[in-house]
């Protein structure tokens, strides 16, 4: 174990956000379905470790179980305004109400064992665990404080919860949240291999910093008194002021996915997913094309082109189109479907190892985004960036329900692209089966590019 305190600011959040090993984390495919049950140790680890992820959950129609083990009446020793008892009646008002904030509809237990005191009832706490986990639906996320956070009570509950975990055959997350005060980049205790990153919506980020402050006994002093200073400093806090969230994985990262993957989806179907024959695709398409700025375009990149149906009605508009996709057995069906169209050229391409040559004046990338890691898009998106001709256009359409075999969600792609670009979002479409975002170098609104405005 490590000794800190709290009241003190530790790793500067700046340190751990510069280090490249941070911003190339792997995504998680956060499990949005089924029984999901957070396990924290203490009132207030909940929020300031997973309050993102109880947010996004609660969004996806999946609100978790909350279980806070201990009480919470360590926080203050010696406190001349609350005793033990009247902190721990304090604290779980507080945690009652952080969890309201992030996920209305989530139940709240509180197991009440004595704070800083859980390594002497380990037995206890695995039966309580145990018999609530058995109490309903079968488990299928397990989320806990992590065993090498530097605290004994994180410890306990992260070990009772991995080996139920391995009992239930559910996914086991773990949270970090004293690493992040403790530890240095460099320590070779922080488990960067396992470490996995989940984007969080707006709202999330919102909710989140609303919940931390519902825990006014840590972020705020109880009075003047020395003994009644906040227990999580303000920079220290700052740590958690983030648009993800970051959990130890024991399951292999997904890695972008290869060609081979597409041929033998090809191999086995003419049109896997149902582009000639989908209601879903057709009207999809019809957006797509209808919420392009610009009537007319010079050279078109469409990437990801699969066998070539957009590629034919974007064709309509383009004087060049480029149309790439990772896939030989798609490339070969869509150049059967333009072989009409002199201005379409169709090649095999994988922009994850480079973008093709050339300056666009519109750029497609719709359904592939989800197809390759975060590091991968980041340097994608950078690259199609980089192509884009000066007063282009930049189309992301992609499926938002996740798919077990994709490194990202189609969410997760539209938050980095929104995040990291400096084009200008000029339209945006959302409905529960698809995104739909269109960026321009050209911030200039329809009217205002045909003189109606």
């Amino acid at each position: 174990m490590v000794t800190f305190d709290g009241r003190a600011p530790g790793t500067p959040a700046a340190a751990w956000s510069a280090d490249p090993r941070f911003r190339d984390l792997p995504a998680l495919a956060l499990r949005r379905t089924g029984r999901t049950v957070v396990v924290a140790a203490h009132p207030d680890d909940e929020t300031l470790g997973v309050g993102g992820i109880l947010a996004e959950l609660a969004d996806a129609g999946c609100p978790a179980e909350v279980v806070i083990v201990s009480d919470g009446s360590a926080s203050h020793p010696g406190s001349p305004t609350l005793d033990a008892e009247a902190l721990a009646a304090r604290r779980w008002a507080e945690v009652v109400e952080a969890v309201h904030v992030l996920s209305p509809a989530s139940p709240v237990t509180l197991l009440g064992y004595p704070d800083g005191g859980l390594r002497e009832v380990r037995e206890a706490i695995d039966a309580d665990l145990r018999a609530l986990l058995a109490d309903g639906a079968p488990v299928d996320q397990l989320v806990a404080t992590w065993r090498g956070d530097g605290h004994r009570d994180h410890r306990i509950v992260g070990e009772v919860c991995a080996a139920l975990a391995d009992e239930l055959g559910c996914t086991f997350l773990e949270y970090p949240i004293w690493m992040w005060h403790w530890a240095t980049p460099d320590d070779p205790r922080v488990p960067w291999d396992q470490l996995r990153v989940v984007e969080l919506a707006d709202r999330s980020v919102v909710r989140k910093h609303r919940a931390v402050a519902a825990h006014a006994t840590q972020v705020a002093p109880l009075s003047s008194d020395p003994t009644d200073a906040p227990t999580l400093h303000p920079a220290f806090l700052r740590t958690f002021d983030r648009d993800v969230e970051i959990v130890v994985s024991h399951e292999p990262a997904r890695p972008t996915l290869a060609g081979e993957f597409f041929d033998a989806t090809y191999d086995r179907h003419d049109d896997p997913w149902g582009y000639t024959d989908r209601w879903y695709e057709q009207r999809k398409r019809a957006l797509t094309l209808a919420a392009l700025p610009d009537d007319r375009y010079r050279d078109v990149l469409e990437v990801g082109c699969g066998i070539g149906v957009l590629t034919a009605e974007l064709a309509q508009r383009a004087d060049h189109l480029l149309a790439v996709d990772v896939s030989a057995a798609a490339v070969e069906r869509a150049r059967k479907r333009v072989v009409d169209l002199p201005q379409v050229h169709v090649q095999v391409a994988d922009v994850a190892d480079a973008v093709p040559a050339g300056s666009f004046d519109l750029v497609v990338l719709s359904e592939v985004g989800y197809y390759v890691d975060r590091p991968t898009l980041d340097r994608v998106l950078a690259d199609l960036r980089a192509r884009l001709a000066p007063g282009g256009t930049l189309v992301a359409c992609h499926w938002r329900h996740p798919v077990e075999a994709y490194p990202l969600t189609g969410d997760e792609v539209h938050r980095v692209l929104r995040r990291t670009t400096d084009l200008t979002l000029l339209a945006e479409h959302r409905e529960k089966d698809l995104l739909l975002d269109v960026y321009g170098d050209d911030p200039r609104s329809v009217a205002q590019r045909t003189g109606l405005a």
